[in-house]
């Protein structure tokens, strides 16, 4: 998945004269994916940019990659428009190929003919074919297919299948459009690739960024009008001014009716399990004014005590990536471990809150949990704030094991819908725990991105556990680096001299989701 960048590149030089293609219409062309998807905002272009690359493929000879191209939007007059621009860049080009030409689109399975208009290349022997109306079958023919303002499309769900029914065979899809609604199969679409469902790419342009990328600029080079600042600014007032509230959707790129709960009672409950504990640790304040080995005693004590004995029943031969989601005083740090067993199934072993807890003593337990791990894959903490100490050190610990995240709505986007695709399939096992249940029930859908409020509502917990479940999950589908483990047989001595044994067995670890085997 690509998510497009949102500023010129550093050796852009605003002297020379502008390439052809702006950055983001650049990306999508050089996107080979078979399947990749395009969420934009309106009047960026992107249509015009598939055209250039559409002609190049038509063009091309067959041992060269070229085929067919059919092109799909939802009225006659997107099909005119796409295919007058394929013309210019036939002619740009200098590529030989025929006038539009009309004709009719015979369907089979519908009485009303669609009227369609072809552009052919002699020398390849290739066409585009512009139909003003989706055709009820495409499963007859091969090339690329590309479904533009996809979200608009009554039957989009029937398009796709029968589009992507070409992938068989090295055919092509693109599907470009803006958002119609957050239960839009467009958007469903979008989803499932972030999720890791369906293989593809996607790249997601929205008016701002595409104005940053020079979309004005080249607005006022076709108009022969001077670029300013205070233009630019004005120009975009009024473009935002003319959707009103349907700016968000239209410009923003977020698909409307996105806010709410992320996930249902029903679905979280079904993936916790009876077993795993949550250690819980709050300290009073002055426990931080103890002298240092004093408090470097008491909590190791409690590690040996309560996290001794969960870490020598980890499975030695399974990965195992933790995430944590950092607090000192209002807030709790939660450190989640996540199992990979051997038929991928997620399964947390148990989880780890510390309240009012001091800076050191979060390391301490964090490196006591760490350092026990036969298999340490990946770990993913929480860098904002107070929390890129914790973060740092844990890196210059373990290296370039450690993630350390500064969260964006960026990787919220990115990353949320493969916990939630994780949680559907029953390919996550959690703890059974109250507060593990209203934590995921805070993450609310924000702009149509999962994350959490500014206020969950509950008292001193602020969604804690969830962000550390999504930075655990973020971890396991991580690259790791595999340090070589070979067990001998007897006691290792691991962090401030403990001991951990090596871990026999751990309930039903290559049963399905359905076992709850810890």
């Amino acid at each position: 998945m690509t998510d497009v960048p949102a500023k010129l590149p550093a050796t852009h030089d605003a002297d020379a004269p502008p390439p052809v293609l702006l950055d983001y219409q650049q990306a999508w062309i050089a996107d080979d994916s078979q399947l990749k998807v395009s969420e934009k905002s309106r009047r960026t272009g992107l249509t015009w940019a598939e055209a250039a690359d559409d002609v190049l493929i038509a063009a091309a000879a067959k041992s060269a990659g070229g085929m067919n191209v059919y092109y799909i939007g939802y009225n006659q007059d997107m099909a005119i428009e796409y295919v007058e621009a394929c013309g210019m860049w036939a002619r740009v080009f200098n590529h030989a190929a025929s006038a539009v030409e009309e004709g009719l689109w015979e369907d089979d399975g519908d009485d009303k003919n669609i009227k369609t208009f072809t552009i052919k290349f002699p020398d390849s022997g290739h066409r585009i074919v512009a139909l003003s109306s989706r055709p009820a079958n495409l499963r007859g023919k091969q090339g690329v297919v590309v479904i533009d303002e996809a979200a608009f499309h009554d039957k989009l769900g029937e398009l796709l299948k029968a589009a992507l029914a070409l992938l068989i065979w090295g055919g092509r899809v693109r599907v470009i459009s803006t958002h119609n609604g957050e239960q839009n199969p467009f958007n469903e679409l979008v989803n499932d690739i972030r999720a890791g469902k369906r293989r593809g790419s996607v790249q997601r342009i929205s008016f701002k960024e595409a104005v940053a990328q020079g979309l004005y600029r080249r607005v006022c080079l076709r108009l022969g009008k001077e670029w300013t600042a205070e233009g630019e600014a004005k120009w975009m007032a009024e473009v935002y001014a003319f959707y009103g509230e349907a700016a968000s959707e239209e410009l923003d790129v977020v698909p409307s009716q996105g806010t709410g709960a992320w996930l249902s009672r029903a679905l979280i409950e079904a993936r916790m399990v009876d077993g795993p504990p949550v250690l819980r640790l709050a300290m009073k304040d002055e426990f931080k004014h103890w002298a240092p080995h004093l408090r470097e005693a008491e909590i190791r004590d409690w590690c040996e005590r309560e996290l001794g004995p969960l870490l020598a029943e980890l499975p030695s031969d399974c990965l195992v990536s933790v995430g944590e989601d950092f607090g000192r005083v209002s807030d709790l740090t939660v450190i989640v471990p996540l199992v990979t067993t051997t038929n991928l199934v997620r399964r947390v072993p148990f989880m780890v809150e510390l309240g009012n807890m001091p800076f050191e003593q979060q390391r301490q337990v964090l490196f006591y949990l760490c350092d026990r791990l036969a298999r340490f894959h990946v770990g993913a903490l929480d860098a904002r704030g107070n929390g890129a100490y914790l973060a740092e050190v844990a890196t210059q610990q373990y290296g370039s094991r450690i993630h350390e995240v500064q969260f964006t709505e960026g990787w919220y986007r990115e990353h949320m819908p493969p916990l939630k695709a994780a949680l559907e399939d029953g390919e996550l096992l959690l703890p059974k725990d109250a507060h593990l249940l209203d934590d995921l029930r805070a993450i609310k859908l924000i702009n149509g991105v999962a994350r959490l409020p500014k206020s969950t509502g509950q008292q001193n917990r602020h969604g804690d556990a969830a962000i550390a479940l999504a930075l655990a999950y973020f971890a396991s589908r991580q690259d790791g680096v595999e340090i070589d483990y070979r067990s001998t047989g007897i006691q290792r001595t691991g962090y401030e001299g403990g001991r951990v044994n090596d871990a026999v067995g751990w309930g039903a670890i290559d049963g399905g989701p359905d076992t709850g085997g810890f």
